[in-house]
């Protein structure tokens, strides 16, 4: 990619910018990233859009491939034309006036046929009318997720450009934005690249589009931009918060934090970089668990802004091989998830009630526990997890082979890590952050994971950090698997991905099989599984059938029950989902069919070996 050498790091402890942006947008801008606004006042600009396919990208470059001024709309070009920004050209090839339309949130693969494979660029445009707003507020516009590359543009101006497909971002538009009505245009490009993350290669499908909410949201002239919230111990209840003002005179400025059920209310004052920290002990509170996921309202206050949220309080950690919620042992009965909805035409998740759908899948294997693989899911997605009492594994996609020596790339993951963790952090169903899956044991590889550990670890201390490994045999012993891998000193629960008796074998072989993990640490098995065509019926030798995989998931369980330290399961994967690398005819039809149910929600057998074996095993 072109602009790779482009990108700059700007952490404090929320997103990273890119380096196109002017200093005076840069300044307006890096005060609202990670700003929490789930709850606050929202003017959706979801529906209908605009939208140009563009797969030469010649509203980008000119014929000689020269890119056009990265400051300004492309209405220098001869390609395109919007009635509310002033062509230069009298070439008129392209008109988002008479365009077609194309919903958002959405994926265009599953809107437009012609789209169903296509990489690359689409364009966008969607009016809007300016909203009422007092002097001195400020206007934000927020994008819940774009993939992969979006560059943004409002009545001519460019406002910049996000990188990753997963995560939210902000612009500051209070001095672009004008009276009557405005012109949102945002190029979105799918492309993979070699120095991307995720890489050329994965194993789901790569949707584009702008797949999450787009909104504007209004703030006074001093805001809360975000906080976080720490349960250092369920004992001694003491309790700590940190919340970011931002804005115009953060400094000296009263926070008042209540907690209306627990009759909690404290204040406390900003220091020069409009952070105000709270340290009390709790009164008597119920913590969040899986089988009470109590939550309680939370709201922080000044003289100009109000927050509002729902939190959960609990503690996670690990002592020796076991996983401890709230200092009490717990065993993580699990699925591993896509955010792919089929039924109804399908794609990738549009909105909450998708989302509601899929976890309440979940709930019925009896499960406490929720693989969120292998991007960052929507923000709705995890708070219903929470709603509904389940943990989360939340993770990045650093996915097999990223490009570990490439300096602009392990910018890339890291600010995804970031973005997803400034989002999340204050979510009591998440307790792991994951920094990888299933990547090559060398050293460029681990140092680059080390890194993102220690990331991860300064940005929020009080979770779990984990990867998706890999196991290996002994050369003497065929049925002896080992897993040893130098990130497992680093992370704290060793997690792998393991195949017996799909990829490696029949089920026979998970008969033989005996392991060898040398780590005094919790293990999670992220993933296991084979593949089923839900109606195919067979022996239990038969592959592709509901019996084969059924046979296998048995098989498992009383293996992997034999491990010492094993606190915890996520099987691949609740759901058949689509994937370019699953192109068999007859059995796969572009989607891998290891699902517990098929694409529309139907359940396969092994749905219920997971559903029986869960309910046998205790939290």
């Amino acid at each position: 990619m072109m602009f790779t050498a482009r990108f700059k790091l700007f952490l404090v402890f929320f997103l990273i910018l890119t380096s196109n942006f002017g200093a005076n947008v840069f300044a307006k801008t890096q005060d609202i990233n990670g700003l929490d606004s789930f709850n606050r006042y929202k003017i959706s600009l979801n529906g209908q859009w605009r939208y140009i396919v563009d797969p030469y990208e010649n509203g980008f470059y000119n014929y000689r491939w020269q890119k056009f001024d990265d400051q300004e709309y492309p209405s220098k070009n001869a390609f395109f034309t919007d009635s509310k920004v002033k062509s230069k050209s009298e070439l008129l090839e392209y008109d988002f006036d008479e365009a077609s339309t194309i919903k958002v949130p959405s994926d265009w693969n599953t809107q437009d046929e012609r789209l169903y494979f296509y990489e690359g660029t689409v364009w966008y445009r969607k009016e809007f009318n300016k909203p009422e707003q007092t002097a001195g507020d400020r206007l934000v516009l927020r994008f819940g997720a774009v993939n992969y590359r979006a560059d943004v543009y409002l009545n001519g101006k460019k406002l910049g450009v996000h990188l990753g497909g997963f995560t939210p971002f902000f612009f500051d538009i209070t001095d672009a934005v004008k009276a009557g009505i405005n012109s949102l245009v945002v190029k979105v490009d799918n492309k993979r690249g070699a120095d991307e993350v995720p890489t050329l290669n994965t194993d789901w499908w790569n949707y584009g589009g702008i797949t999450r909410d787009v909104d504007l949201i209004p703030l006074p002239k001093q805001f809360i931009q975000h906080y976080q919230s720490t349960l250092d111990s369920v004992k001694t209840k003491s309790f700590d918060v940190k919340v970011k003002l931002s804005g115009s005179q953060i400094q000296d400025t009263d926070v008042v934090m209540a907690i209306p059920e627990l009759n909690l209310v404290v204040k406390a004052t900003t220091d020069k970089e409009g952070v105000a920290s709270f340290n009390t002990n709790l009164p008597e509170f119920t913590p969040w668990s899986p089988t009470n996921p109590k939550l309680y309202d939370i709201k922080f206050s000044t003289e100009f802004d109000e927050l509002k949220d729902t939190i959960g309080l609990r503690t996670i950690e690990t002592k020796d091989k076991d996983i401890l919620l709230n200092g009490e042992k717990i065993f993580l009965k699990g699925v591993s998830l896509h955010e792919e909805y089929a039924v109804d035409g399908g794609g990738r998740v549009k909105n909450a009630e998708q989302a509601r759908y899929l976890l309440n899948k979940v709930k019925e294997l009896n499960a406490n526990y929720v693989r969120l693989a292998h991007y960052p899911h929507s923000e709705s997605a995890v708070r219903i997890a929470e709603e509904l009492g389940l943990l989360v594994w939340s993770e990045i996609p650093v996915y097999w082979t990223i490009n570990w020596t490439n300096e602009a790339t392990y910018k890339k993951a890291e600010q995804q890590l970031t973005e997803m963790i400034v989002r999340d952090r204050n979510r009591a169903a998440v307790v792991i952050w994951s920094i990888a899956n299933e990547t090559p044991v060398t050293e460029s590889r681990t140092v680059f994971l080390s890194r993102l550990a220690k990331e991860a670890e300064g940005l929020d201390g009080s979770r779990l950090i984990s990867a998706a490994m890999e196991k290996h045999y002994d050369q003497e012993d065929e049925n002896l698997a080992i897993v040893s891998d130098p990130l497992s000193d680093i992370v704290d629960i060793v997690s792998f991905n393991q195949y017996i008796g799909w990829y490696e074998g029949l089920s026979k072989k998970l008969e033989r099989t005996r392991w060898h993990i040398p780590y005094n640490k919790p293990v999670i098995i992220s993933e296991f599984g084979a593949g089923a065509v839900q109606g195919m019926h067979g022996d239990k030798t038969e592959r592709w059938t509901e019996e084969f995989q059924a046979e296998v998931y048995d098989k498992t369980f009383k293996m992997l029950d034999a491990i010492d330290g094993w606190s915890g399961v996520s099987p691949w994967i609740l759901m058949d989902f689509r994937s370019p690398r699953r192109i068999h005819g007859k059995f796969q039809k572009d989607f891998n069919r290891k699902g517990l149910m098929s694409p529309v929600g139907e359940k396969k057998k092994a749905f219920d070996s997971v559903k029986l074996f869960y309910n046998k095993v205790s939290d």
